[in-house]
């Protein structure tokens, strides 16, 4: 008896190895990642400003991966759920309540909720029709808050935010230290539950989504909820970025929902390269490091090399920076013996 159930069992076995999930155990790579943002922190004191800007535009730029990398849903508006987040936790704060944490919460549920409404009309068109509607709900919104200047500041911001301490404990100061590790420890914990989020069932069944869409149906996955689903995770997580730089900045500008922030969302993720997560936080660093310098030796025309670096990359890198190491690594443990 016990020898015939062996090869049963041994099948049933093979079965689990062959339909299971994409491995997610943390590999050296990515921990040698995440402890980089920790060693600058100690090596280079100052330019922690800039490192938490990154930080939080590495999140932005995650959430616009879930939607486009994951599930193939282009988008020309997601600056308008980092707006919302922005405003609802700078207006928060100036109306007394500067609480960062619960702050950053209100700010994602309510980003995450007009992201759900808009799904109704994202997930109804196709590709171009989705770019016009998310661009469009972006643009209405940076209309509404600049005509309700007086409740959001309209061109001149909105100032007087004033953030509690972290806590309890630790106040935002003006080197940026506290700012800094609060974008490291935000941005870390959403990054493991998207991670976690990529590599389960409704992670796979978003790349069906995206590279078998009008197959999916035929095994009883509903392409529309999918879609809706994601897209409102994705608007929350850009809500909390949104939120992050109001609170580390204690100011909102109008631009935060204005097309530019969403056109250089674009290009930061096609640098860093799409459907990996990680592509949106190499693409922000990069970014945003050669922004630095290149507007510090030529505040005019800094532009025009970030051009010359987007063609490179899209020309002679396939998947952006990631996809090329990715290409670059493959190549290489081929030729090892």
């Amino acid at each position: 008896m016990s020898a015939q159930s062996t090869p049963a069992a041994e099948s049933a076995v093979g079965a689990a190895v062959v339909h299971r999930l994409p491995d997610d155990r943390w590999r050296v790579s990515e921990i040698v990642f995440w402890l980089i943002p920790v060693v600058a922190f100690f090596a280079l004191p100052g330019y922690l400003v800039l490192g938490s800007q990154i930080l939080i535009v590495g999140l932005f730029a995650v959430s616009l991966d879930l939607i486009l990398g994951y599930a193939g849903l282009v988008s020309l508006g997601q600056a308008a759920y980092f707006g919302v987040g922005a405003y609802t936790a700078g207006l928060l704060a100036v109306h007394g309540w500067g609480e960062p944490l619960s702050g950053l919460l209100l700010a994602g549920l309510l980003a995450g909720l007009v992201g759900w409404l808009a799904s109704f009309l994202v997930v109804r068109g196709e590709d171009l029709t989705r770019l016009m509607v998310t661009l469009g709900i972006a643009l209405v919104l940076y209309e509404a808050a600049n005509k309700a200047g007086s409740i959001t500041g309209g061109v001149d911001g909105l100032s007087g935010v004033t953030m509690w301490k972290v806590l309890g404990l630790f106040k935002f100061d003006i080197v940026g230290r506290v700012a800094y590790l609060y974008s490291l420890v935000v941005l870390f914990v959403l990054f493991l539950l998207m991670r976690r989020l990529v590599h389960s069932p409704f992670g796979l069944s978003l790349r069906g989504v995206r590279e078998r869409r009008k197959r999916m149906p035929a095994i009883g996955a509903s392409v529309r909820e999918r879609e809706m689903a994601v897209f409102t995770i994705s608007a929350a997580v850009a809500g909390v970025a949104g939120a992050l730089l109001a609170q580390t900045t204690q100011f909102v500008a109008l631009d935060a929902l204005g097309f530019g922030r969403s056109a250089e969302l674009l290009i930061i993720l096609v640098l860093g390269g799409t459907g990996r997560l990680y592509g949106g936080l190499v693409g922000a660093a990069v970014y945003m490091i050669a922004q630095d310098y290149l507007s510090g030796i030529n505040p005019v025309y800094w532009q025009f090399w970030i051009g010359a670096l987007l063609v490179v990359i899209v020309l002679f890198a396939r998947g952006g920076i990631m996809g090329g190491l990715e290409f670059l690594y493959t190549k290489i443990a081929r030729r090892a013996p």
